[in-house]
């Protein structure tokens, strides 16, 4: 069993060279970091838990950028988006930002994806709501062909270009692994179809959703042990780990609150525990 953390960064956070040298040293497997471009004034869209938006949704760093410091700093220590918003991108362009990033990295790069809830943000990126999964699926198969064809091309209904050369490829083969970041039952299909991952929030669903990938994966010839399945959440014993454990968890993702450098360091070693249990389970 893996352990991450899970971070908003922020310039008044614990900076990105002492988070990664931290992680590593106390032995977290990975570190993943959220994405928003921006958060549009209007406020249209509400939170989707409820209550007013945290500031910290529309001060965090760009992601690829923060990892990269992250990565530059460490030696094993993985890192990820927790989510990228991909339909956001222009998947020419991001294919070689995540490319980079896991040949700079020497193949520590988890991409998890995800098409956004901002109804609004979406908008300012010439994006409607109601298309948002289909434009990610596009782009996705868009950047497949981007990591590993020399004439990459792709035409779709979203997605048309002729053939390109995106160098550098990545370092991981085929390339970077591709989680997403979803719950809802249509997420099961997409997991199924075009991603190596699934990276959901522990929620009541998630023991039904977990039945119908396997159950998919069966039908539609996918070897279930390709998909890496990730949690966000929080572990309150030993027992609840060795149950995500059983049930095919490869790594839970610990949330790192946005605060101070001192402050943060305290909440790591807090997790001591947790690392120790799930040595146990290796």
């Amino acid at each position: 069993m893996k352990i991450g953390l899970s971070n908003f960064p922020t310039d008044y956070s614990i900076s990105d060279t002492a988070l990664g040298r931290a992680a590593e040293e106390r032995g977290f497997e990975s570190v993943w970091v959220v994405e928003h471009t921006h958060i549009p004034a209007s406020r249209r869209t509400p939170y989707p838990v409820g209550g007013d938006l945290p500031s910290i949704y529309w001060e965090s760093y760009e992601p690829f950028t923060f990892l990269a410091q992250v990565a530059a700093v460490t030696e094993s220590l993985r890192i990820g988006t927790a989510i990228c918003l991909v339909p956001e991108h222009h998947p020419i362009a991001l294919a070689k930002r995540a490319a980079s990033l896991d040949s700079l990295s020497g193949g520590r790069f988890h991409f998890g994806v995800g098409a956004g809830w901002n109804a609004e943000e979406l908008e300012n990126h010439g994006v409607a709501f109601a298309d948002r999964w289909r434009v990610l699926r596009e782009n996705v198969l868009a950047m497949k062909q981007c990591w590993t064809e020399k004439d990459a091309e792709f035409h779709g209904e979203f997605v048309d270009f002729d053939p390109v050369w995106v160098e550098p490829k990545p370092v991981t083969k085929p390339h970077p692994p591709i989680l997403i970041g979803a719950s809802s039952k249509w997420a099961v299909a997409r997991i199924v179809e075009y991603a190596d991952g699934w990276l959901p929030i522990m929620t009541p669903e998630f023991d039904e959703r977990l039945a119908q990938i396997n159950a998919l994966c069966d039908e539609r010839g996918r070897d279930r042990s390709e998909i890496d399945t990730s949690v966000f959440g929080m572990i309150a014993d030993k027992a609840t780990l060795e149950d995500l454990h059983a049930k095919g968890v490869n790594r839970v993702i610990l949330s790192l609150p946005t605060v101070a450098e001192d402050e943060a360091l305290g909440v790591m070693d807090g997790y001591a525990e947790i690392l120790g249990w799930a040595k146990e389970l290796a």
